[in-house]
């Protein structure tokens, strides 16, 4: 009993923490930094890298894409050296929420897949690479990034268990409803055939 009652508290730091890491908007910082003004009202008015690149700036894009991988990635490995796995997937899935719903921008924030990848790189670099591949593939062949990045949710949870990790497969499954959830304007822009293309100027 102590040691659960010492534990719960350490855990909901830990996810505070990963959310507040997760709730920086690097496509905003990024879009200051290189004089891109407000990207809210560039292109979908998302804060991803995605966006980013629709100013035409790829170093932007390329610097937001790391920075919003990078603190998914920071959080599991962070709270997994501290706590242990329990806590590693917890950091990732509060990071993600953060990034979804920031604070610093009133819960008005992105659609997650670069932090989804990032969270995935660091939980367990197989299953990460595999989401990383099939959104390169699908992206190279229909160049639309939401497209890439429902396929690759979608099939995340299938790769947690091909290769092994199925102590990952509920995170999984979890990303992958709310990135599915945060692209309902995609999906809909899709179905019609009118879903921008990567590399599009807004």
């Amino acid at each position: 009993m102590p040691e659960i009652t010492t534990a719960l508290p350490l855990l909901g730091l830990t996810a505070v923490a990963a959310y507040m890491l997760g709730s920086v908007p690097f496509g905003i910082v990024m879009a200051r930094m290189f004089g891109l003004g407000d990207l809210r009202q560039v292109g979908s008015g998302n804060i991803g890298a995605t966006n980013v690149l629709r100013t035409g700036n790829k170093l932007a894009a390329f610097l937001t894409l790391l920075g919003d991988a990078g603190k998914g990635g920071a959080a599991v490995l962070l709270a997994r050296a501290a706590l242990g796995e329990d806590a590693a997937q917890l950091a990732g899935f509060a990071a993600f929420l953060g990034h979804c719903f920031p604070v610093f921008l009133r819960f008005k924030g992105g659609k997650g897949v670069a932090t989804f990848l990032g969270t995935l790189l660091a939980l367990s670099f197989p299953i990460g690479l595999a989401a990383c591949a099939t959104w390169a593939v699908i992206a190279a062949v229909f160049r639309i990034s939401s497209l890439a990045a429902l396929v690759a949710a979608a099939l995340s949870p299938m790769a947690a268990t091909l290769l092994g990790a199925p102590q990952a497969m509920a995170l999984c499954v979890a990303l992958a409803f709310l990135i599915g959830l945060r692209h309902h304007e995609n999906i809909n822009r899709l179905l019609k055939g009118s879903e921008p293309r990567i590399g599009k100027k807004g």
